[in-house]
């Protein structure tokens, strides 16, 4: 348990500051109909029994707009590098050339790219509901402090305390919205 007010603070910040980069991590991934190796990087590939990530076991690369080359370092793990892709849900189909892999990103209609947005949005809200989550955590935190044995702090200092705590907030879910704002254009636009 947090036992002073700027360890309550550096901790809510750092767990806030994972939860937008998660939300980073998740929405590069998304499609939006121009190739990028962040759609596939880290796919979960069965490499010998172990869960791997693709950007670990081959180079991934993007020759035209519309396709991405995967050029796996040990050509034995072809196989189990299209069967993660197809099981991915992300809708692409494989197609092995001897010891690559090249993926055509079709066109986006526009029921996909609804779903891609409607995606965005609900991992954007899943962040948020974290990060208020961090808050409240904070603030029992906060509010032990009031009661603390091992040394007294003044209510004001609490109270600001819980200030700077919902500031932070307030900074984090403007960013979450911010970037998921800049992701569905992206969808919607490209």
């Amino acid at each position: 348990m947090s036992t002073d007010p700027d360890t309550i603070l550096l901790e809510a910040e750092e767990s806030m500051e994972k939860a937008v980069e998660y939300l980073n991590h998740e929405l590069r991934g998304l499609r939006t109909g121009r190739a990028s190796p962040a759609m596939v990087d880290s796919l979960k590939v069965d490499y010998y029994g172990s869960p791997t990530e693709l950007k670990g076991l081959a180079s991934i690369s993007c020759p035209e707009a519309n396709q991405i080359l995967i050029k796996p370092f040990d050509a034995g793990s072809v196989g189990a590098i299209k069967e993660a892709i197809q099981a991915s849900g992300l809708g692409l189909n494989p197609i092995v050339e001897s010891k690559q892999i090249r993926l055509v990103i079709p066109a986006l209609t526009s029921e996909t790219r609804a779903k891609l947005v409607a995606r965005a949005k609900k991992v954007a809200e899943e962040q948020k509901v974290a990060l208020r989550n961090v808050r409240r955590d904070a603030n029992k935190h906060a509010d032990a402090l009031k009661n603390s044995a091992a040394k007294h702090y003044p209510e004001d200092e609490i109270e600001t305390l819980k200030k700077e705590i919902q500031d932070l907030l307030k900074k984090c879910e403007d960013d979450v919205d911010k970037r998921t704002d800049e992701k569905c254009k992206e969808i919607t636009t490209v």
